[in-house]
């Protein structure tokens, strides 16, 4: 179902890892967990081994805002991806983990990310797209 909803693009694979984290659970790989049962079967979450990509810049603190700048202004990337694990979105509390000088820029919706990138790298049309009559 997961592959289904992505795409394809999101699929649990059914390897060592998963059948570990899934006999931590109690459950063995064929079997069917309770309906509303949740079981971790990665202990780490990306798109390409079954996560999700929730857009949570509604609900994001402001400290992780100017952590991620400055971390960028650090590195002195142009354009740059940052992963931060924190505990709670709404809190202040993070961990940076890994910046991406090329970073993914396809799944971000509904946030104009692509859209941003294009202005960064051509300031000149971002007037004329933004004056034109629809």
């Amino acid at each position: 179902r997961r592959a289904a909803a992505t795409g394809g693009e999101s699929r649990i694979p059914l390897d060592a890892e998963t059948e570990r984290c899934a006999l931590d659970a109690g459950f063995a790989l064929d079997d069917v967990p309770p309906e509303g049962a949740e079981v971790t079967v990665r202990k780490t979450a990306n798109l390409h081994t079954g996560g999700t990509i929730h857009d949570v810049t509604d609900q994001i603190h402001p400290a992780l805002v100017r952590a991620a700048v400055r971390a960028a202004h650090a590195l002195d990337i142009p354009v740059v991806g940052l992963d931060l694990l924190v505990p709670d979105i709404g809190g202040p509390d993070h961990v940076i983990i890994e910046a991406n000088e090329r970073p993914g820029l396809a799944n971000h919706e509904p946030q104009p990310t692509a859209e941003r990138f294009i202005d960064l790298l051509f300031p000149q049309t971002r007037f004329l797209r933004h004056t034109e009559a629809p």
